[in-house]
């Protein structure tokens, strides 16, 4: 039986954590929500670390918990991989030495991933016999999840992996996180509060605030709704997929069919039929009533505002389609509110929308 079946009560003297989920089998589900709503108390009760006062927990088939009957399997016998915010590396054992630690923790006849898959997934084959102390937060980082891979897992958790990270080390594993997504069938849930981090990496999306679900479902439909709880975080975006259909090698342009129409990614490093997806984040579209003859943005594509919505108290946030009929896609554009007055836009209404290229540089997958 494929899913992830999550019914945890957990109280603390602060705080009480009260989730009832049933989250699919496979892929990347990432747990959204701001400091203190519930995210790693949610992980550790999975992981076994914490215990809670009732509860029932299935991953794919295997029970690990249920009150009713007392059945709770030890934390050290859950096939889990766990990669926290800090890399927790020996800092007396060699980047060899600390993946030993997990290979050597799983039977031979148990074992799912390879040593050599590991080392390849993370990109970490130069850094084997380096010390932590010599390897950059990034690399730390990789070498953890590499070493937690090795534990040939039933399930994966990330709490935070990146939030301790600058920004050039996030660029670096992310990549890796996308590739451990494509090639392995481990399924994931990734706890984050990065909107940009959770679009790039998901299929579904929970969203937690004060130990509670307050959304669920699918990463693209979630991310396009306008009474979500994240819609009021000015970083969010909508997710278009779709597939590289050119390339101009001159320009280092791509370009992306998706049902809705074609846009042009400043990415040198796509090719044609590649499988991508882009984040376009709502304050990075802007709206016109005509087709500009003489813009320097090159994607402008026609829509129509299905809803809008205030955001403050001088802000709007649109709700568009892109495409016809049964082909259409979502997309979300904040303007301001006089801009809204002044271009007269109401639900219904057909426009043009306009997106930056060079908007579009980091978010394929």
């Amino acid at each position: 039986m494929s899913g992830i079946e999550l019914q945890i009560v957990k109280t603390l003297s602060h705080f009480r954590l009260d989730v009832n989920l049933v989250l699919p089998g496979q892929g990347v589900c990432a747990v959204l929500g701001a400091s203190g709503s519930g995210k790693s108390t949610l992980l550790r009760c999975i992981a076994g670390l914490d215990t809670p006062h009732t509860g029932r927990i299935v991953v794919n088939g295997e029970c690990w918990l249920d009150s009713e009957t007392q059945h709770c399997v030890p934390v050290h016998q859950r096939p889990i991989g766990y990669v926290f915010q800090d890399a927790n590396l020996f800092p007396h054992l060699t980047v060899r030495g600390n993946l030993d630690y997990g290979w050597k923790r799983i039977a031979a006849a148990k074992r799912h991933v390879s040593y050599d898959e590991a080392v390849d997934l993370l990109g970490i084959s130069s850094l084997l016999e380096r010390y932590p102390a010599r390897l950059s937060g990034g690399e730390r980082q990789r070498v953890a999840i590499a070493r937690a891979l090795l534990t040939s897992p039933s399930l994966l958790l990330f709490d935070e992996p990146l939030s301790a990270l600058d920004e050039r080390s996030k660029s670096d594993i992310l990549p890796c996180l996308e590739r451990l997504h494509q090639e392995l069938s481990i399924p994931m849930i990734y706890v984050s509060h990065a909107v940009r981090e959770v679009a790039r990496l998901a299929d579904y999306l929970v969203s937690l605030q004060t130990g509670h679900v307050v959304a669920q479902g699918p990463l693209i439909e979630q991310m396009a709704r306008l009474d979500g709880p994240f819609a009021a975080d000015f970083d969010h975006g909508c997710v278009i997929t779709g597939h590289i259909s050119a390339h101009d090698e001159d320009d280092h342009l791509s370009t992306l069919e998706f049902p809705g129409g074609q846009l042009l990614i400043a990415q040198s490093a796509l090719t044609p039929g590649q499988q991508v997806r882009v984040y376009i984040p709502a304050a990075d579209v802007s709206v016109t009533l005509s087709k500009p003859v003489d813009s320097s943005i090159l994607n402008i594509l026609p829509a129509t505002i299905d809803a809008i919505v205030p955001q403050g108290v001088s802000q709007w946030l649109l709700r568009l389609s892109l495409g016809e009929n049964t082909h259409t896609v979502p997309l979300l554009a904040r303007i301001t509110r006089r801009s809204g007055r002044q271009l007269a836009l109401h639900a219904g209404k057909k426009v043009f929308v306009q997106i930056k290229s060079v908007s579009l540089m980091r978010a394929q997958r």
